[in-house]
């Protein structure tokens, strides 16, 4: 007799997203059959998901556009839509293009509401009416003016007691040193032209290129470098009318200082930019090197494709972390110390939720400021140190957060407190041409056109002297300031 076999099937259920808000469950079904055959019963069953509305949203602009950056930035949004109820639509721009986009978005009415952008373009802005300043100085005056890096604020000042939008980072241009080999020779820090040419005779004596530094006529990386040289020596591009102010005796004693040190005592050429200078150093050939902080995680072995190749580092990759020092800001014998800085700020447009991004700006400079500067730590310094209570909350925890790209360490690894501390105390000497005075357009121009690399180039080559080559860029600047009056 044949016996009857029951079978428990189970049944599958397959589920579908349909909407962001729902999410599938899965259901189990038993159903009794008389024969010995697989069945699937499939059942959709959507289950709503409790989730915060936003009450309102506004649009944040950020030219963190890697990918990597931008799950983290989305992160922090969304930590500050947890707590305020508040919604923000996250719009990656390219920093090339943030300005013909900006001015697209004010022609038709669709700014963001809070923008992320870098110095140059602050003072273009706030002019064309772009920028709100009475909501980022009421910004400004939330967090407390005290904590910020005076000389962030102070680039981006109207005049009148206002701010054109809010320091976030930066970072600042650095005079890297080998200390071991200023001990050796017994060497003072080179902070001050005298200084710093005293040890780069010193260094060339002992077999050492004295110092490495810009002198292509055709890179930024030399403007870069000789601004940071030229501010030191009290040279300012305009007067605060806009009058070209590079034919003064300053300006000569800064072409003559820098041209004699790198023909001198550096390369001795005219075609090195940041890519010959951070070789020279990492390989132990030089001694004083010119270079942004995103120098600090490759000094420290940190990424495999820049690693220092000094002789020491053979036994300790991380040695010229370990065994430089670095000066910020120094000054020249006609002006004080002064560095040469790079800020980015969160901007408040005028067409803004003002409160909702008034909100969103302090939250990003408070809750979720160690996050954003830790997105890159080695190039974004806290352009706030600290709050009200706890001064030096953030400049600790920059020192603490990681940095590198094949490793990752605290800097505080490598460098001692007291370098970390100088490093971030140098911000309070960050310096530009130009923006103070309200020429962000001018300054635009002539990085576009070099004409100071090019001069450079000619004294070094022996074309023109010091004199002949401030009396040239008075002349070259003023044309290009006319140019962009009559609009060619």
């Amino acid at each position: 007799m044949k016996k009857k076999l029951t079978f428990l099937l189970a049944a599958v259920v397959v589920v579908s997203m349909v909407l962001a808000a729902c999410q599938p469950q899965v259901v189990t079904k038993t159903v009794e059959v008389e024969k010995v055959v697989t069945q699937e019963v499939v059942v959709t069953k959507e289950v709503q998901v409790e989730k915060a509305v936003p009450t309102e949203t506004i649009v944040f602009w950020s030219t963190e556009n890697q990918p990597a950056r931008a799950e983290r930035t989305q992160k922090i949004i969304d930590r500050f839509t947890e707590q305020t109820g508040i919604g923000v639509e996250l719009v990656l721009v390219d920093e090339n293009a943030i300005d013909s986009l900006m001015a697209a978005n004010q022609a038709a009415g669709t700014m963001p509401d809070v923008v992320f952008f870098p110095l140059d373009f602050a003072a273009t802005w706030y002019a064309q009416g772009v920028l709100d300043a009475d909501a980022a100085t009421a910004a400004v005056q939330d967090l407390d003016p005290s904590t910020f890096s005076e000389g962030a604020l102070s680039m981006v000042s109207t005049g009148d007691g206002k701010y054109m939008a809010v320091p976030s980072d930066g970072w600042g241009q650095l005079l890297i040193y080998r200390k071991d080999l200023f001990d050796q020779l017994g060497l003072e820090p080179p902070t001050d032209f005298d200084k710093i040419m005293a040890a780069a005779q010193a260094l060339k004596d002992a077999g050492y290129i004295g110092i490495m530094a810009g002198t292509d006529p055709g890179q930024v990386f030399t403007q870069q470098c000789f601004e940071h040289f030229a501010l030191a020596n009290g040279v300012q591009l305009t007067d605060a009318e806009g009058n070209v102010t590079l034919d003064t005796p300053q300006m000569v004693e800064a072409l003559d200082f820098y041209t004699t040190l790198m023909r001198d005592y550096g390369p001795g050429d005219t075609a090195t930019y940041w890519l010959q200078a951070r070789a020279s150093y990492f390989a132990g050939e030089a001694g004083m090197v010119v270079w942004s902080p995103f120098i600090l995680d490759e000094m420290a072995g940190l990424r495999d494709s820049v690693l220092p190749n000094c002789p020491e580092c053979a036994d300790d990759i991380a040695y010229l972390a370990k065994n430089s020092g670095v000066v910020p800001a120094f000054s020249g014998p006609s002006g004080g110390p002064a560095q040469y800085g790079q800020v980015s700020y969160m901007g408040i447009t005028t067409g803004a939720n003002a409160e909702a991004a008034k909100q969103f700006v302090e939250f990003w400079l408070t809750d979720g400021y160690l996050d954003w500067v830790g997105v890159a730590a080695e190039g974004k310094f806290p352009m706030r140190r600290g709050t009200p209570d706890e001064p030096n909350k953030f400049l600790e925890g920059w020192g603490n957060l990681e940095v590198g790209v094949d490793r990752r360490a605290p800097l505080s690894d490598f460098y001692s407190a007291d370098v970390l501390s100088t490093i971030i105390e140098g911000a309070n000497n960050f310096d530009r041409w130009g923006f103070a005075q309200g020429q962000g357009e001018l300054v635009g121009a002539i990085y576009s056109e070099l004409p100071v690399p090019q001069v450079i180039a000619d004294i070094i080559e022996g074309n023109m002297t010091a004199e002949e080559g401030a009396t040239e860029l008075q002349a070259m600047v003023e044309e290009i300031q006319a140019g962009l009056s009559s609009g060619e």
